[in-house]
């Protein structure tokens, strides 16, 4: 006997968001929430991304997740106000991309910062004595000047990644590599531009990708609704206690939490290439 009811799960769209910056907290919250739209048989997925982008294995990881869940799901992703970089990348792992033509976008390329804090060292009368096993194991090392072979071997790491980059948007948009290079060059974008560019395919709000992955999936639009897996959790949650009474004073301060959150991400990613756009 066919049982004639669907479960509640395949009756409704799946949602996740991406916001800030892409790393490794970010990357193991998405994977969990798409191992449960896979197990839960979601049939589409809205997949909303706010985000500059972030780490280049973490943004790898999660395209490749979206991948191999397309063979079972209907994904669109929504562009909100920024979705550049690595949000970009991950972007390229759902079906159909739906932008605002405000959207902060493109940024197509790869950055590596160190810092260099040789001059303040000197200030306060600290050096440091290294032994190493080759010449390069403390490339970026924030005591002394990169040097020219470094900047050689750093360049070369750059443009491996960036190659695999332009490759994923030329693969995942059907367009021609070269195509993609003339616009992959750091430069943002609108959500306009991105469509004349072939970058996105609709423009319009996440009420429209909401739409447009219920059409895909074979349901009512007008009656389907969104479950959303798992939001977001701002490291000032993590840091604070709710209970705490100066957690009210914190979070009334402009852009306290931001600056937290950005500030974990800095302390965590120097001397790693990223997929990033830095305004």
């Amino acid at each position: 006997m066919v049982w004639p009811f669907k479960p509640r799960f395949q009756k409704q769209i799946a949602r996740i968001e991406i916001n800030g910056a892409i790393a490794g907290a970010t990357r193991k919250r998405v994977l969990d929430a798409l191992k449960t739209v896979e197990e839960r048989r979601f049939p589409a997925l809205l997949l909303r991304i706010d985000s500059p982008g972030g780490t280049v294995g973490d943004s790898q990881e999660i395209y490749d997740a979206l991948k191999r869940l397309q063979r079972k799901t209907k994904i669109v992703a929504s562009f909100g106000n920024i979705s550049a970089s690595g949000g970009v990348y991950i972007g390229m792992g759902a079906e159909h991309i739906v932008a605002n033509p405000g959207t902060i976008t493109g940024s197509i390329g790869v950055i590596l910062r160190g810092n260099n804090l040789e001059r303040l060292l000197d200030k306060v009368g600290v050096s440091f004595k290294v032994v190493k096993s080759g010449p390069y194991k403390d490339i970026l090392a924030f005591d002394r000047e990169i040097t020219e072979p470094e900047k050689t071997i750093l360049q070369e790491l750059i443009d491996v990644s960036y190659q695999q980059f332009v490759q994923t948007v030329a693969d995942g948009r059907k367009l021609a590599v070269e195509t993609v290079r003339s616009f992959a060059d750091g430069r943002v974008f609108t959500g306009q531009q991105a469509l004349n560019l072939g970058l996105v395919d609709r423009l319009g709000t996440e009420e429209d990708a909401r739409c447009w992955a219920a059409e895909l999936a074979g349901l009512d639009p007008e009656k389907t609704r969104c479950f959303t897996l798992e939001e977001r959790k701002p490291l000032l949650n993590r840091l604070v206690s709710r209970e705490s009474s100066q957690f009210s004073q914190l979070a009334a301060l402009p852009g306290f939490a931001t600056s937290i959150e950005w500030l974990e991400f800095e302390l965590s990613t120097s001397g790693l290439p990223l997929w990033l756009y830095r305004p």
